[in-house]
């Protein structure tokens, strides 16, 4: 389970974003530029979360009981909690 919140920080210059599990009152800086990092906005899903994906397109699927969008690392759908079902088979990479 995931304790920390995941928090979105922009570059201003850059507009370069990273998802980082920032803690209040510590200052982070851009990598390329070392200019401070804004924080922009909480990472769905909040913290305490069964999931350690972000809510994105790539990262959700839905419930095949009640449609609503959970992580892909879930097996229980954190909305009705029954068990979902299986997630097909990646594709081969080629």
């Amino acid at each position: 389970m995931s304790v920390r919140q995941l928090y979105r920080l922009r570059a201003p210059s850059s507009g370069r974003e990273i998802l980082v599990p920032a803690e209040p009152g510590r200052t982070y800086l851009d990598e390329e530029t070392g200019e401070r990092l804004e924080v922009r906005g909480k990472v769905l899903p909040l913290a305490p979360s069964k999931s350690s994906l972000p809510w994105a397109v790539d990262t959700l699927r839905f419930c095949n009981w009640c449609d609503q969008p959970a992580q892909k690392d879930l097996n229980d759908c954190p909305t009705c909690g029954r068990r979902m079902s299986a997630l097909p088979p990646a594709p081969p990479s080629s």
